[in-house]
């Protein structure tokens, strides 16, 4: 029952974001850099924040320092969706956010350079989630795919309270409805991707941390292939990494191959459900046999990757 009032009272919130972004004109305008032909509003992924907004208040106010951070990104990401921020501005509160994270998940209590480390490599998940928010239900498949990974573990592994990752995931359901369409009613915007990765990276921080097991980052390998790939590409071609681009697998196979978007969204998902299914089977492995099967998906993948993205290239000489 409550999560059905949950649920309820997200989507009500929801409808009422939609009638400020359209008072207030914060809209996303197709351009020639994206997937998309109309006009639509931006922002509707706030709706995750109040998800976790509604945990926090029904829980006791637990991990108050990581609920901070994800304000604080809320707030910078929302505030560039309606007026574009300096990269520097937001890649400072970005720092502090996860550092705020860090402090909840225990992570000072650690050697110097290793929390230098996470810093680097969460803000780069941040960022590359961000990026890979590109066409409709992408950022609801793939984060609904690893929310469910979080929970079975969860299940049978509890490492957190298990309404964080429920009520985040009504959130996204919320969100879905509106999202996951052929003519979305809604995108996630900055706000949206941005918060939900770093719920994400949170949960899977928490989990890391406490099992000390890192193959639990496998959890993003589709978007971590896509992501690196891409970049890597775009360096060698000269390109600005920061700038809106129509350069990943998923934009080529929809702009170009004119596959429908939404299969292009649940196939990301899917695979990456099943990529997590299989390493929550191998954490009970040896730590050889763990490091032996991540090297195998990250090869085989890359490779399944880029051929699939070099003949889609030569194709449509991209």
């Amino acid at each position: 029952m409550d999560y059905i009032l949950l649920f309820a009272g997200l989507f009500i919130l929801e409808l009422f974001y939609f009638k400020c972004a359209d008072h207030f004109n914060i809209i996303d305008k197709p351009n020639e850099r994206s997937s998309h032909t109309s006009i639509t509003l931006r922002g509707g992924g706030i709706i995750f924040y109040f998800g976790v907004l509604a945990w926090f208040m029904v829980s006791g106010f637990q991990y108050p320092y990581f609920f901070i951070g994800l304000t604080a990104i809320t707030l910078i990401s929302f505030l560039d969706d309606v007026r574009t921020l300096s990269n520097k501005i937001r890649l400072v509160v970005q720092f502090a956010a996860m550092a705020l994270m860090f402090y909840d998940v225990g992570l000072f209590r650690e050697a110097w350079w290793l929390w230098i480390v996470a810093l680097v490599i969460c803000t780069g998940i941040l960022n590359a989630y961000n990026f890979m928010d590109g066409i409709n239900g992408i950022t609801a498949a793939y984060s609904m795919a690893v929310l469910i990974l979080l929970g079975l573990v969860n299940y049978v592994q509890p490492f957190i309270d298990e309404d964080l990752i429920w009520y985040t995931g009504i959130a996204v359901a919320v969100f879905a409805f509106f999202n996951y369409r052929q003519k979305a009613k809604s995108f996630a915007g900055d706000v949206g991707s941005t918060s939900i990765a770093f719920i994400l990276i949170f949960l899977l921080a928490v989990l890391i941390f406490k099992t000390g097991n890192p193959i639990y980052l496998l959890f993003l390998t589709v978007y971590g292939l896509d992501a690196v790939w891409t970049i890597v590409r775009r360096v060698l071609k000269g390109e600005n990494i920061s700038q809106a681009h129509r350069s990943h697998l998923y934009q080529y196979l929809v702009n170009e191959h004119k596959t429908n978007k939404l299969v292009v969204s649940g196939v990301y998902g899917l695979i990456q459900f099943l990529v997590g299914l299989l390493i929550i089977k191998a954490a009970s492995w040896t730590v050889s046999q763990q490091w032996m099967l991540a090297g195998l998906i990250l090869v085989l993948g890359s490779l399944v990757y880029l051929v699939i993205k070099g003949r889609l290239i030569k194709k449509y000489s991209l």
